[in-house]
């Protein structure tokens, strides 16, 4: 793996400390998270950064630009602004979203979102009401349902007349107390008209949630494994309005040997091709916890470093040559 200087993605967490949700797996909002009380501050990035940002992402060749995923980013100030930004420089946005489409109608959001966003992540951590709230705590799934239909019908109706479509995904987080609905989350997105599931195994933050990894014993895994056969059974089953099955991403069986390290001919879908960019400026090369993944190297900040600057720099270069080697990158839930 090498880098060209050509990137595909951007991820900017504008707002990490903005959320309505308490998600028990949440790095920063669950209740069991003392992550916030530990920063000592409010972290939201100035929305002239922004501007900074999609000029630079312009001059890359970025394709993407992807707002908070720490957060709810639609409760950003400066979400407008990426928007606009999005229409001026033709970069579009891959939105990731809790699903409660705050401050606006569902409709209001529908116009300024699908015409100028490839993929609307939406989270949803089960098929059934009670499943979906006991994760996502502060959460309404009979509202979030309510917000997917009309997104879609929004997206199918604006495909029509434009030409232009934009995929819709819900995205959960695969845990022992979910994950026997994922043949159910199937049914349920074939029947919204979603076009894809997606989702990672838990990054255990907290010991309090340790006992719902999927990859933490054998017997685990093994049941992980019956409930990717039973998805995909459902993902045959259930089709879509128009005839096509959901897709499915990281849904795949785990090896019971190999247990929680990642075999070794696995590879970081990440690095020489997506970078992250905190609310505070601090450049990062991937997507793992915010602790864990300073144990890379310091990549610098956008207010003394380019993002061009920083992809040349021996640190990350030596990172794009060797993280196979790296603790971190050995366990990664992400690699494929």
């Amino acid at each position: 793996m090498n880098c060209d200087n050509t990137l595909w993605r951007i991820t900017i967490d504008t707002n990490p400390e903005d959320c309505n949700y308490h998600c028990i797996m949440c790095e920063e909002h669950s209740r069991f998270s003392h992550y916030k009380e530990s920063l000592g501050c409010h972290r939201r990035m100035p929305v002239e950064w922004i501007d900074q940002l999609f000029e630079e992402a312009r001059q890359l060749g970025v394709k993407e630009i992807i707002p908070s995923t720490m957060g709810e980013p639609l409760l950003y100030k400066g979400i407008d602004r990426f928007y606009d930004l999005s229409q001026k420089t033709g970069i579009k946005i891959n939105l990731t979203t809790n699903g409660s489409f705050p401050g606006k109608t569902i409709d209001e959001w529908a116009r300024i979102i699908i015409p100028n966003t490839t993929d609307v992540k939406i989270s949803i951590n089960g098929a059934t009401k009670e499943t979906s709230e006991k994760v996502m705590e502060g959460s309404n799934f009979d509202k979030e349902i309510y917000n997917v239909k009309h997104l879609v019908k929004y997206r199918n109706e604006y495909f029509k007349k434009s030409g232009y479509y934009c995929r819709i995904t819900l995205q959960l987080t695969f845990m022992s107390i979910n994950m026997h609905e994922l043949a159910d989350i199937v049914k349920m997105a074939a029947e919204l008209d979603v076009d894809r599931i997606k989702g990672h195994h838990l990054w255990t933050h907290f010991p309090e949630i340790e006992h719902f990894s999927m990859k933490d014993t054998p017997e685990n895994i093994s049941l992980w494994n019956q409930y990717v056969s039973d998805a995909q059974t459902a993902q045959k089953q259930y089709l879509r309005p128009n005839g096509k099955e959901v897709l499915l991403e990281n849904i795949t069986p785990l090896s019971i040997e190999k247990g929680k390290t990642v075999p070794e001919e696995s590879e970081c879908p990440f690095l020489g091709r997506e970078l992250w960019v905190s609310a505070t400026g601090v450049i990062s090369p991937c997507c793992a916890p915010d602790q864990l993944r300073k144990t890379l190297g310091d990549f610098g900040n956008i207010q003394k470093t380019s993002l061009t600057e920083m992809m040349a720099s021996d640190t990350y270069q030596d990172l794009l040559a060797n993280y196979k080697t790296r603790t971190l990158c050995k366990t990664c839930n992400m690699r494929r």
